[in-house]
């Protein structure tokens, strides 16, 4: 079901990382993948949902066959080369052409300050983080070459450009954003567009949960604790990322690639 303008009509989206952390008790939020992957459809793109839990992508794809719009799910792990391969096959294969690729993908579980990394933990992170979007891009431009047209968009951190003890997170989604302007700079004449989302504090269900979790702390003190550290005064959601990215996915932002977003409230103003 296309929204009120229509803005993704006729177009195709591969959106990696489409299901979700599975919410706590209680916690209606949502993750910018699932997020993004409903918009597009309403805003009337096929949207083929990746992610490494069919079943989420499934209980993605229900709500957007439920509203009436266009979808299905696809596992993978993009941690593998070959399988973001497949990704980029399948979605060929089913749609024709793929018009936007979104890598929304990222952890930083196991993670610890430079003098306390682990060579597992180092490189389990940089492959989901980052050679995972080299390979889903690598395997999708030859496509949007062919077409002479196409829209990447990463989603990164404002870990990129700050932060003090996640040594291994904070330098993959920077490498994000630098792989983000190769891209851009190298496809600009092929028609194919590429930028980056730096997120800010968000109440999404991987942050708010994964992060209570790792800490032993009340969900609700977390939620306050970063909200406060908002310039606006509260965190973003899932929607702020989806509503960022629909704008640089679509016509309207033809003429803007190599960018990096952050969508943080504020928050990076206050760098420095």
């Amino acid at each position: 079901m296309a929204g009120a303008r229509g803005r993704l009509e006729g177009k195709t989206a591969i959106i990696v990382g489409a299901g979700q952390t599975p919410n706590g008790e209680g916690d209606e939020t949502i993750g910018n993948g699932r997020a993004m992957a409903i918009l597009f459809a309403r805003e009337g793109a096929e949207v083929m949902c990746v992610d490494r839990r069919l079943d989420s992508a499934e209980e993605t794809v229900a709500m957007i066959t439920g509203e009436g719009g266009k979808a299905f799910a696809f596992e993978a792990d993009v941690s593998r080369w070959k399988e973001c391969a497949a990704i980029a096959a399948e979605g060929k294969a089913r749609m024709s052409r793929i018009d936007i690729l979104v890598n929304n993908v990222g952890t930083g579980r196991g993670d610890a300050p430079p003098h306390g990394i682990e060579e597992d933990a180092w490189d389990r992170i940089m492959d989901i983080n980052l050679k995972s979007m080299t390979a889903t891009i690598r395997h999708v431009l030859p496509v949007m070459r062919e077409q002479k047209s196409g829209a990447i968009l990463n989603i990164s951190s404002l870990a990129a450009i700050a932060g003090s003890h996640m040594v291994t997170y904070e330098v993959s989604k920077m490498a994000v954003n630098r792989l983000t302007t190769v891209v851009a700079v190298g496809n600009a004449k092929h028609g194919v567009r590429c930028n980056v989302i730096m997120p800010g504090l968000m109440d999404t269900p991987m942050a708010i949960g994964g992060i209570s979790a790792a800490r032993g702390v009340d969900p609700e003190k977390l939620r306050a604790d970063r909200a406060a550290r908002v310039p606006m005064g509260h965190m973003g959601t899932g929607w702020d990322t989806a509503f960022a990215a629909l704008f640089l996915c679509s016509d309207e932002a033809k003429f803007i690639t190599g960018v990096a977003l952050p969508v943080d409230g504020g928050m990076a103003v206050n760098i420095g």
